[in-house]
């Protein structure tokens, strides 16, 4: 199965409309003809926190959600992307409640990585540590054993809480590996076409190294899953948060990978009125890649950009868009800080309001994203126009949540009909349907405060043209007459 070149939506399973089936019903309704390229559902596992990246299990659909018939019925006319997070399953599992049970003796204690599987004597050292890309404080927790009343301490590279609810698995060990077969069996039965594979970056734990994208372990375990994967057509797409070098590996191997440059880089053209750092970056990326501008975390920063951006003018661009009502992630380790303290991960906020709800400066972002060489997916908010939603981020406490608003079924109604979405539909109806896109793409030089993209095949070419100054943009193509026609986005 290959990917298609067409635009991929991504949502929440209850993120528009409240459940699976409503989802559904919503797609065809108003965008059947629009996300050719599939539909990414965030998990719509049972989890126990995180918004679905904390998963029980592969097996189930949240009840709430729906059913894997849902998820079915779904795919028979969208190809379906998942999550699989490949490094770590929720504390609350039945697997981790059995080892917290009984510890060892669990016939799954072997899924997880107690401490005597990376240090002999299971005592961490502060030294190893230091050396480790931290997500929290340490990279492990500590748990009672309920049968013998003894502390076991287990990695744990994610989690907000204390002990942490996202408890890693050992990719080495043979029970893991039958788990995943067990999932990817399950995800083939039920229409999944694409798995992306959720902080693979972490899965290798070696002493001595970061413990974050260790070479070449980590293209042992990759090439294993990706031989499963192939031998169901379903196709993988590793997330990997780091230096794009990193990405660029990946690349290298044969694997799709996410652009996670190019969020910046557009917000950084449009604020700035230049392209130059743009059209740089067009140039000489990998082609095979996954486009979005915006997600349910936030427009990341560092490490992705890291090399790329001057960290003074970054600051700048960050403060104007905590003025616009954006929030921010912030790295915790210190040693990934930039020399000057510079330490912002993510900025948070909907990509509409980043752009002050300006619709042709949003345009103009969504049709740089589309004429770059890759599957765009466009997330729900986006899609919509939605704005910052500062409420929910008061009621929660949770910064992510200005990004992540559940539209009701009246609300999608109201959206699809402002004539920002409608001018969306149209682009992404032509991105789906103009054939020079599957054909080769080229940069035309042009002044810094405009942009020149082009693709042709045959004797049909489409250039985008984006007038930095005013954010209007047009598209000249050649119709179906043969004519030369103007698009005005």
């Amino acid at each position: 199965m290959a990917v298609k070149n067409q635009v991929q939506l991504i949502t929440y399973p209850d993120s528009m409309g409240g459940n699976l089936k409503i989802l559904n019903n919503v797609l065809l309704k108003y965008f059947s003809d629009v996300f050719k390229g599939g539909v990414h559902i965030l998990p719509p596992f049972p989890s126990s926190g995180d918004r679905g990246f904390a998963p029980l299990t592969y097996l189930m659909i949240e009840p709430e959600f729906g059913t894997w018939e849902d998820i079915k019925d779904i795919g028979e006319n969208f190809d379906i992307l998942v999550d699989l997070m490949v490094n770590h399953i929720s504390g609350k599992s039945i697997y981790f409640q059995d080892f917290l049970k009984k510890g060892i003796k669990s016939e799954y204690s072997d899924l997880f990585i107690t401490l005597d599987k990376i240090w002999e004597d299971g005592k961490p050292v502060k030294e190893d540590i230091e050396k480790m890309s931290l997500r929290r404080t340490v990279p492990y927790s500590t748990f009672k054993i309920e049968e013998t009343g003894e502390d076991e301490k287990v990695w744990t590279t994610f989690g907000k809480t204390s002990p942490s609810e996202q408890i890693d698995l050992d990719v080495k060990s043979d029970k893991v590996k039958q788990l995943l077969k067990d999932f990817f069996v399950n995800f083939s039965k039920h229409n999944v076409k694409i798995v992306r594979l959720d902080a693979v970056g972490y899965v290798i734990k070696r002493l001595g190294t970061s413990c974050f994208f260790v070479e070449p372990d980590v293209y042992d375990f990759l090439d294993w899953i990706k031989k499963l994967a192939d031998s169901m057509k379903i196709e993988l797409l590793p997330e990997v948060h780091s230096h794009y070098s990193t990405q660029y590996k990946l690349a290298e191997h044969g694997f799709w990978i996410y652009d996670f440059i190019l969020p910046y880089t557009i917000l950084e053209t449009l604020i700035n009125k230049s392209s130059e750092k743009l059209c740089e970056y067009l140039k000489v990326r990998p082609a095979r890649q996954f486009t979005m501008l915006d997600c349910h975390d936030g427009i990341p920063v560092k490490p992705d950009m890291d090399g790329l951006i001057d960290t003074k003018e970054a600051r700048k661009l960050v403060d104007l868009t905590l003025k616009r009502g954006s929030n921010l992630s912030l790295i915790l380790s210190e040693e990934d800080k930039s020399e000057d303290g510079f330490d912002v991960h993510q900025i948070r906020g909907s990509y509409y309001s980043l752009l002050e709800c300006d619709d042709d400066a949003y345009l103009a972002a969504r049709a740089i994203q589309f004429f770059a060489p890759g599957i765009p997916q466009v997330y729900y908010v986006g899609l919509l126009a939605g704005k910052n939603d500062v409420e929910n981020v008061k009621k929660t406490g949770e910064g992510r949540e200005i990004n992540r608003h559940n539209f009701s079924l009246e609300e999608i109604e109201q959206s699809v009909k402002k004539e920002v979405v409608q001018r969306l539909l149209k682009l992404i109806r032509f991105r789906n349907e103009y054939p020079a896109f599957n054909g080769k793409f080229k940069v035309i030089h042009t002044d810094e405060d405009k942009i020149r993209l082009y693709w042709h095949k045959d004797d049909i070419y489409c250039t985008l043209f984006i007038d930095l100054k005013t954010n209007k943009s047009v598209i000249e193509y050649i119709d179906e007459s043969g004519k030369i026609a103007q698009y005005l986005i």
